[in-house]
């Protein structure tokens, strides 16, 4: 068993993101799926839908949940399910992160949550350093 992932985002930046993810990888060493919450959508049903999500990725190590934006309907349905699941939420997700998260299929919820925050901040650079 492994913690799983599910990305909940504003329309399908979660996708693309464990499409890009898994492209660069070549497969995804654990169970991952996304969740896109359109500006129009009832936020109640879509905290439904992510809940049958999170039940279907919880084998029993629990489901790290990466959104986008901390404050936004993914952000808050994210945390209302965290609330009612063994689950951690981590906002501000990106290719590093997500690919860093990847890596590391056998860490427990909480190193994989950290995994995860290193993975967003150690993978802003300014590339201008570089020159």
């Amino acid at each position: 068993m492994s913690v799983n992932v599910l990305i909940i985002s504003h329309e399908n930046v979660g996708a693309a993101l464990l499409d890009a993810a898994v492209n660069t990888l070549g497969f995804c060493p654990l169970s991952a799926d996304s969740l896109p919450i359109w500006g129009n959508c009832d936020p109640e049903e879509m905290l439904e839908a992510a809940r049958k999500k999170i039940q279907a990725l919880d084998t029993g190590e629990g489901v790290l949940v990466l959104t986008d934006l901390y404050g936004s309907t993914p952000s808050n349905i994210a945390c209302r399910l965290a609330q009612e699941n063994n689950a951690r939420v981590v906002t501000g997700v990106n290719l590093p992160m997500l690919i860093r998260v990847l890596n590391y299929p056998k860490l427990c919820l909480d190193e994989l949550a950290e995994k995860a925050q290193s993975g967003g901040r150690e993978g802003i650079m300014d590339c201008k350093k570089f020159d």
